[in-house]
């Protein structure tokens, strides 16, 4: 894996500059005119045979058609002909998977019921390891039928895939303009932030194997899926072309003491 270091200066009125330097495991800001497929991979299709509506139930077909880089930002589209939907999902599993670190991603979502975009990550075990004994860590799901809300979760075996680790956090502005989705995952605790502000903190007391499978890499997954059991099961259609557009994603390693 290649770490790389940037340096950034703030500077304070009567009080000097501070130095502070970031290394960073993946800083990927989309400057090239087609998507960079040493870190990426495309999921296709609809999952099946093994995983059919990707086990949710939704409606869409991924194609790569429906992820392209337009000025600098990652866009995924979601779209609709005659009867199918078609969006896209990209993940980096096997080309980079990383465990401990801060994990920033400034994006900017679709609207319409029916939708549902998403940051997150996997275990880099699930193929023997099957979810949810991976684990699951949710950065940000958003979901078009409950405007203004964000959803930051947790999956493991311990709550048996269900959504019982979980904040829903209300902002108003969420759909406006592009925010900031931040987590910092340390070997006690995920700690997930809106924009600088802390919404979410998971740290069970006694850790085990079901409560804490996060002590092993993980790797970055986006996407947005259309309908399923979490963003539909309605599908508004005259919504579509819609766009989950992606500025930067940043992993840093932990600042050693």
């Amino acid at each position: 894996m290649k770490y790389f270091k940037i340096i950034t200066v703030s500077c304070f009125l009567f009080i000097g500059c501070k130095e502070e330097e970031k290394t960073f495991m993946l800083f990927e800001d989309f400057t090239s005119n087609t998507l960079n497929t040493d870190i990426w991979n495309y999921d296709l299709e609809n999952g099946c045979p093994n995983l059919c509506g990707w086990g949710n139930k939704e409606r869409q077909l991924y194609t790569k058609e429906n992820i392209s880089i337009k000025n600098g930002k990652l866009v995924i589209k979601a779209s609709k002909k005659d009867t199918l939907y078609f969006s896209g999902k990209i993940h980096t599993k096997e080309k980079f998977e990383f465990m401990y670190g801060i994990v920033e991603v400034k994006a900017k979502l679709p609207k319409g019921y029916g939708l549902w975009p998403a940051i997150w990550m996997l275990g880099n075990d699930i193929d023997t390891n099957t979810w949810p004994s991976c684990g699951e860590i949710d950065m940000m799901e958003y979901v078009g039928r409950e405007p203004h809300k964000i959803y930051t979760s947790i999956h493991n075996a311990a709550s048996y895939g269900n959504t019982i680790y979980s904040k829903k956090t209300i902002i108003n502005s969420i759909e406006n303009g592009f925010h900031v989705y931040k987590m910092k995952w340390t070997k006690e605790a995920i700690i997930f932030y809106i924009d600088t502000k802390k919404v979410y903190t998971y740290s069970p007391k006694k850790k085990n194997i079901k409560n804490w499978p996060y002590n092993k890499p993980f790797y970055l997954i986006l996407n947005m899926a259309i309908g399923g059991n979490f963003g539909g099961p309605k599908v508004d259609d005259t919504i579509f072309p819609q766009e989950f557009i992606i500025d930067y994603i940043k992993v840093s390693s932990l600042k050693e003491d």
